[in-house]
């Protein structure tokens, strides 16, 4: 008798999902490899040998791209504008779920319905009011148009995940912190949030992604250069350098790399609050 080992049959079903997981996985790097490989070679490798190894390597695509303060300084717009978007973003999410999870009042479900609704209004289709908006209290040419913006059109989406997660909270644990003399906001920023790791870790997640892909509501913000984000940057540089496709490249993967690092690190801290949740009881 073999009561180690699983049955074949238990195993045979994944093999299927494993292929189609590194089918999709090859679909995905593989442009992100052929940028990077086409960052390193000249214009005439990459039309006379477009899939190759570089031969030879030429580095100075990359090194004159992160010798420039224009690179750095999209850097910087870019990661300011996402860390803002997403503190304000999920701060105000937090407490409005909180109060739509946690409280009973008239009125709570057509509130959280009226919330939820942002998610059928297209941002394209709002641009004009904004752009309008913005305009009238001054806030063109400036982060906090920005800011302020993504992060209204990020909250429907951020309450709805942080409120099911809210809920799911045992009402016990809520009692004996309120026995305790624990106040609402007490048990909120104390018991609650600690608990929420891996929502609140999902939700900057994407409001962090979100922010850096941007390029609508940049590029109808910013008119002054100085204030442009990456992707912005990315379309001048392409513009600048249409026929230099290597140069482009390397531009593109180096833009790209401070949104991976993140992610990395953010995935890393994700999984862990997941297993700490997993396997409290």
């Amino acid at each position: 008798m073999n009561h180690g080992r699983p049955p074949a049959r238990r195993r045979r079903p994944t093999l299927p999902l494993h292929a189609i997981a590194w089918i999709v996985g090859a679909f995905i790097l593989a442009p992100i490899v052929y940028a990077l490989l086409g960052g390193f070679k000249s214009n005439s490798q990459l039309s006379g040998n477009p899939f190759g190894l570089p031969d030879p390597w030429v580095s100075e695509n990359y090194t004159d791209v992160l010798g420039s303060g224009s690179f750095w300084r999209q850097v910087w717009n870019s990661t300011f504008i996402a860390v803002a978007t997403t503190v304000v973003m999920v701060g105000l999410a937090a407490l409005a779920a909180f109060v739509f999870a946690r409280f009973a009042f008239r009125g709570r479900e057509a509130l959280f319905t009226l919330f939820t609704a942002g998610l059928m209004f297209p941002f394209a289709v709002a641009i004009l009011p904004i752009f309008v908006l913005l305009r009238t209290f001054g806030l063109l040419d400036d982060p906090l148009g920005v800011i302020l913006t993504q992060a209204a059109f990020g909250l429907p989406l951020t309450i709805i995940i942080l409120r099911g997660f809210f809920r799911s909270i045992p009402g016990e644990i809520e009692e004996a912190a309120i026995i305790d003399g624990c106040s609402p906001f007490g048990f909120f920023w104390r018991i609650l949030l600690p608990m929420a790791r891996p929502a609140m870790a999902t939700v900057s997640v994407l409001a962090v992604v979100g922010s850096w892909n941007n390029f609508m509501l940049p590029l109808v913000v910013f008119s002054d250069e100085s204030s442009w984000t990456l992707p912005l940057g990315i379309q001048q540089f392409q513009g600048q350098y249409a026929t230099d496709t290597a140069r482009v490249l390397a531009y593109l993967i180096l833009a790209m790399v401070p949104a991976l690092g993140f992610y990395a690190i953010a995935e890393r801290h994700l999984v862990g609050g997941l297993t700490a949740g997993a396997t409290k009881g």
